[in-house]
């Protein structure tokens, strides 16, 4: 059978559990850094030829939102995800924020000069009026390992201030249960609940009491980056959160797409359908409604 047909048949089978969301990938990623990155490193026509069939696929799936989660400073292009979204007829959200993981490579020089308080006001300007006429729906981040230094510490509160001030989610690039609980305080200061927060990429932490911690503070756990490889630990985690009750606060999603500026054809452009042809058919078929649908909406919103 060819791929098409495949994920013809396979897509009449996902319907009946009702329609998806991807609430973790990339279409473009720049890490040129941010004394280089701009408009012009790119063909935003050539991204958009070779993501449309990536993403027409997922449609074909039942994908009906994707959540681009590249940040400000590492390729953000809201114009090209409106773009997408117009042709392929699904809905691609962009995002606010600074990220700082990486060893801050990524935070550029007015970031580091500027007050929490200061960069909210930046995030909250582009909630309101929009990027290239594009709204940001949720906030990303990203710090790195605990304990926070305090330029990490400061972006998280920037985020807590623009979600406490928008009602948007916080998404934040977070490796270790202990810098996602050190985030989960900062989030109390600014009085923001935990439910506002979502534990990106919350699979590297091997030490399951810390997932069972953050959700039960009330936190999103998002296992993401699924792929062939990593699958069998993937499903331990999903599993391991339904054992304890806490399936109602877990996200899945790939970390999948990354067209790279400056490699020839954006470099290993993977697509986004894995999780749909070997993951959740290994899922028990009740939680798929649930991780795919119900709970990026309540993480989110509609």
């Amino acid at each position: 059978m060819r791929r098409r047909e495949f994920l013809a048949v396979l897509g009449a089978r996902l319907s009946a559990q009702g329609p998806t969301i991807l609430v973790h990938e990339h279409v473009v990623v720049d890490f040129g850094g941010t004394d280089k990155i701009g408009p012009g490193r790119y063909d935003p026509g050539e991204v958009l030829r070779l993501a449309r069939p990536k993403l027409e696929e997922v449609k074909v799936l039942g994908g009906v939102r994707f959540q681009d989660c590249t940040p400000q400073f590492i390729g953000r292009d809201p114009a090209l995800l409106a773009r997408l979204a117009d042709v392929v007829g699904m809905e691609i959200w962009t995002n606010t924020g600074i990220y700082g993981a990486a060893k801050h490579r990524f935070v550029p020089e007015f970031a580091r000069r500027q007050t929490a308080g200061e960069l909210a006001r930046r995030f909250i300007r582009e909630v309101a009026r929009g990027v290239d006429g594009v709204k940001p729906r949720f906030i990303k981040t990203g710090v790195n390992d605990a304990p926070l230094d305090e330029l990490d510490r400061k972006l998280v509160r920037a985020a807590a201030i623009t979600s406490r001030e928008t009602g948007l989610t916080v998404a934040s690039h977070t490796g270790s249960g202990r810098a996602a609980a050190q985030e989960l305080e900062i989030l109390d200061e600014e009085g923001v609940a935990a439910e506002k927060f979502v534990w990106v990429h919350a699979q590297n932490e091997k030490d399951h009491s810390w997932h069972e911690k953050a959700a039960r503070a009330g936190a999103w756990v998002e296992f993401d980056g699924i792929r062939a490889k990593t699958a069998d630990w993937h499903l331990e985690c999903v599993r391991f959160m339904a054992s304890e009750g806490l399936l109602g606060r877990t996200l899945i999603s790939q970390d999948s797409g990354w067209y790279h500026v400056g490699e020839p054809g954006g470099g290993n452009f993977r697509g986004y359908t894995y999780i749909y042809t070997d993951f959740l058919p290994r899922l028990e078929p009740a939680w798929v409604p649930k991780l795919m649908w119900e709970n990026p909406r309540a993480a989110f919103g509609a």
